[in-house]
This record gives C-alpha cells, sequence and structure tokens, in this order.
C-alpha cells in the first residue's frame, strides 16, 4: 500500500504533482494551497478554488494584521499606504487569471526597488506586472503630493526601498520555497474577496471593463484595505504595573 506522501499515515489515492507522490484525500482538501505549493494547473484545485483562497485569507488575515504593524513602526502611514498600492494593484492584476505566480509579484517588488535606488543597477526588461506596479506607483505618488502638499504622503526614496525589502520579506515567507508558487496570490485574493467585498467588486469591474489605472489606496471607499490608524502599541513605563 502506497502511504500519503504528506501524513505518512493514510493511504494515498491522489497523484500530487506538487509533492511528487501520492496523496490522501484528507491532506490534500486540508493543506492544499495553504501548507502545499500546489501548481496552478493541478485538477483538484478547480473545485475548490473559493474555498482554499476563503481559508488560506483567513489566515494571510492575522499574518497581515502583525506586517502592518510593522510598517507602521518603520514609517508611519506611508510605508502603510506604499505596501497596500502593492496589494491592490496585484489584486487587479492576478485576480482572474490562473497562471499567476508570486514569482511575478516578487520579481515587480524588486523592480520597483531598483528604479528609486540612487545606483544604477542593469537589469533586463521589466516584466509587464512589473510595469504595471512601477506605472501604479508614479500615479500613486503623483496623486498624494496633489492632495497633500504640505504632509507627508509617500516615503522617501530611501524610506521607501526600507519598505520594499519588508515587503519583499513577507511576500517571500507567505509564498514558501515552491518555484511556482501561488500562496501569497491565493492568500492576498482570498483575503480581499472574503474581507473587503466592496472593494474586490470596484476593482474587478474596473479592471475588467479595461478602464484605465485600477483603483488607488486614496480612491477606495471607507474600510480601505490600509488600516486607518496603526495598529495599538503599548510602551511599558514604571506606570504601567507589568
Amino acid at each position: 500500500m502506497s502511504t500519503c506522501v504528506y501524513c505518512h499515515a493514510r493511504k494515498g489515492k491522489r497523484l500530487c504533482p506538487a509533492l511528487d507522490g501520492l496523496i490522501c484525500s484528507q491532506c490534500c482538501g486540508e493543506h492544499r494551497v495553504v501548507r502545499i505549493t500546489c501548481p496552478a494547473d493541478c485538477v483538484y484545485l478547480d473545485a475548490n478554488s473559493a474555498y482554499q483562497q476563503k481559508r488560506a485569507g483567513e489566515r494571510f488575515a492575522i499574518e497581515r494584521r502583525d506586517f502592518y504593524k510593522t510598517l507602521f513602526e518603520l514609517s508611519g502611514e506611508p510605508a502603510a499606504a506604499l505596501f497596500n498600492l502593492i496589494e491592490i494593484t496585484a489584486y487587479g492584476y492576478f485576480h482572474n487569471r490562473r497562471d499567476g505566480q508570486d514569482g511575478e509579484v516578487i520579481a515587480a517588488v524588486q523592480s520597483l526597488r531598483r528604479t528609486l535606488s540612487p545606483l544604477h543597477i542593469p537589469a533586463g526588461p521589466p516584466p509587464v506586472f512589473a510595469e504595471r506596479l512601477k506605472t501604479e506607483y508614479e500615479a500613486f505618488a503623483k496623486q498624494q503630493s496633489q492632495q497633500r502638499p504640505q504632509g507627508q504622503a509617500v516615503p522617501d526614496p530611501q524610506a521607501a526601498m526600507d519598505v520594499l525589502d519588508k515587503a519583499l520579506d513577507f511576500i517571500t515567507r507567505i509564498s514558501g520555497t515552491g518555484l511556482q508558487s501561488t500562496r501569497f496570490l491565493t492568500s492576498l485574493i482570498g483575503y480581499i474577496t472574503n474581507y473587503h467585498p466592496q472593494i474586490a467588486e470596484q476593482l474587478t469591474k474596473r479592471v475588467d471593463e479595461g478602464g484605465g489605472r485600477i483603483i488607488l489606496p486614496g480612491d477606495v471607499p471607507p474600510g480601505s484595505l490600509m488600516p486607518s490608524e496603526p495598529p495599538h502599541t503599548h510602551q511599558h513605563t514604571h506606570q504601567c504595573g507589568h
């Protein structure tokens, strides 16, 4: 009897292309996408993709909350707004694409970082999504500078690169080590679809209708993806009693 390549206890019944072996139906249903880096063409993903996105989104919500706390501590609202831009741009571009991979998001963030760097770093032609993210960043920076001429609306180049470094670490950690991983995109799409359905509907409609650039963080209605205020952090003093 061939045992499951994941739990090594039950009988393996389904061929798992990600693990290159037979997996039991229970492990497949419980761990696919969330803990197993499933390829987009796996036959077992179709019927349960919405369910898997929801489960991955629920887990992502917790990790995302902690990451936003880190961003606020790093550079305040401008830092959070920059990552919010990455999330919104990625959702708008990949929400209806089954062939999208986390590597495209990572490459785009790396490309944007090179653009902001004062050092000239030779690189080949940027991928399509990298160009999209760069265009959105430039439009966002211009929009915010017009709306808040007296206040810092986007991080300065060095602070922005620091945010992008943090973003790369976060996205890579969520994605895992699979060369064709979709864990980050699945988690992001599941999170926005289930936790912010109004924003998901607007982004989907805007992109599907070919309406130019997608909605930027400043355009979305109340309940935006970006927290309205920094997550609470407690400062210990001699008066706090612990």
